[in-house]
């Protein structure tokens, strides 16, 4: 059994992949023994959680979830603990696994309960599993709302009961922990899932396999290594460009991340002709007239505070950046703007244009034509359509940030917390984006480690201190990634 924290990368596996593997590894071994592991190795993690509880109330769906639970409750009896079980299924058409634990439980004197305690020490959401799709109704709903408002701990059986494997997407348990048995389900860690399950935890019941992953829990990227022998000249030229009348400070503090990341130079193109000869409070960027900077030598932001003024730009920006990061309005223009397609599209066609996209979910929509709602229902799809559609590397920012191109494998980002959630994170994250490409990474590192960064600062940033992107962008720690 082992904690899921942020560092190692991790291979996730949705629910069909997760069906394969449990089939594969049951038809090996004798009946029940999959099920029979999974509730042993739930009571061990109970009685780490709560080692002192008395009262558990074990929550048991119909189907294979409820028996692991089962299971669980007839360990927790044997170890002096007193669980209460309600169970919402019946014996006519119950899962011959589920029965059998059913058997035993009765078998080693676990009640079961028409009504969960009044009162109890820790609490086990084993109602649902992963071949639930519809929302929880009737006891199951009136189960979730018990488990999510109660006082006491809650352990999640695999999944929190009422979230998607797939997608995170779902109104479901709340729980302060979660065993993800087998395998890692991507929901846990996008959308919804980070707040349902908490705490993840990973047991593999003893079962190794060959299935190929449905997505990876980034890990956190190699530090970067500086040479003795280096110049400026060795990390890039960074553009940000944007900046519109009213907006300057969204393109400086692009700028002021890349340059914090290690970026050689970095030089900003306001799209405002009020512009001030250098900015005060970092005089180490380059204010230039935008239509002054030879692209074609140069990792380009756009996008941050553009406004209406970026869809001028956009033409010679995309046809001549050597490599690209849009954000914000520029992504807006490209939504809006049918004839910048075709020049992003001819990007992809020439192997050393680099492209990433960084939409938030609202601008993703605008991307794909669909609504919030549509893009949230399924992050990982979402991104890689979108990835696949403009021929380059797609960040989907959000709750678990996915990070997707056109060929491979997608990454959800484990990192970051809601501390993120105020005006011009995004565009310190765009320009440490930038300066990554700007040092040589391939694009899908690039995003992938830019993110990964950008969100460990968030969750190690000093409590009581106000996380503003001002002080983001210039912590100056970018580049001592690790746990």
């Amino acid at each position: 059994m082992q904690r899921i924290a942020p560092g190692p990368a991790w291979p996730l596996f949705d629910a069909a992949a997760t069906r394969a593997v449990e089939t594969a590894a049951a038809a090996g071994l004798p009946p029940h023994t999959l099920m029979q592991r999974a509730g042993l190795a739930v009571a061990r993690l109970a009685l780490a959680i709560a080692p002192h509880a008395r009262t558990v109330w074990v929550a048991c769906g119909p189907g294979n979830n409820g028996g692991d639970g089962l299971e669980a409750a007839l360990h927790l009896r044997r170890w002096g603990k007193q669980p209460v079980v309600t169970w919402l299924g019946n014996e006519i058409d119950a899962p011959p696994d589920a029965l059998a634990s059913l058997r035993r439980a009765r078998e080693a004197g676990v009640p079961l309960a028409a009504q969960p305690p009044q009162d109890c020490d820790l609490a086990i959401d084993a109602m649902l599993g992963i071949g639930q799709r519809r929302p929880l109704e009737g006891p199951g709903a009136a189960g979730r709302q018990r488990l999510s408002a109660g006082a006491c701990p809650v352990l999640a059986v695999d999944l929190p009961s009422g979230l998607n494997a797939d997608t995170g997407h779902g109104d479901a348990v709340c729980a302060t922990h979660t065993l993800s048995l087998l395998t890692l389900k991507p929901g846990l860690f996008t959308a919804g899932g980070r707040d349902a399950a908490g705490q993840v935890w990973l047991d593999d019941l003893g079962v190794e396999h060959a299935q190929p992953p449905t997505a990876w829990l980034a890990g956190a990227p190699q530090p970067a290594s500086r040479p003795h022998a280096s110049h400026k000249g060795s990390w890039g030229d960074v553009a940000v460009i944007g900046g519109a009348p009213g907006m300057g400070g969204a393109a400086l503090l692009a700028a002021t991340a890349a340059l914090h990341a290690g970026a050689g130079r970095v030089f900003v193109g306001l799209l405002d002709d009020a512009r001030p000869a250098y900015e005060a409070s970092q005089p180490e960027l380059m204010l230039r007239a935008w239509d002054s900077l030879d692209l074609a030598g140069m990792h380009v932001a756009c996008g941050c505070g553009g406004g209406q003024a970026v869809r001028d730009v956009l033409p010679r920006v995309l046809l001549q950046a050597r490599s690209l990061v849009l954000d914000a309005d520029a992504l807006n223009a490209l939504a809006a703007v049918a004839a910048l397609r075709p020049l992003l599209q001819a990007r992809a066609r020439h192997g050393e244009q680099a492209t990433v996209l960084t939409p938030h979910p609202l601008e993703a929509a605008r991307l794909l034509g669909c609504t919030v709602a549509e893009v949230q229902a399924d992050r990982l799809a979402a991104a890689y359509t979108l990835a696949v559609r403009h021929g380059c590397v797609v960040v989907l920012k959000g709750s678990g940030t996915v990070v997707a191109e056109p060929a491979g494998v997608p990454l959800i980002n484990p990192t970051g917390n809601a501390r993120l959630a105020s005006a011009g994170t995004g565009d310190v994250l765009a320009g440490l984006v930038a300066a990554r490409l700007a040092a040589g990474a391939a694009p899908f590192q690039a995003a992938a480690g830019a993110v990964f960064d950008h969100g460990l600062a968030a969750d190690r940033w000093p409590q009581g201190e106000p996380l503003v992107a001002s002080a983001l962008a210039g912590r100056g720690f970018w580049s001592r990634s690790g746990p």
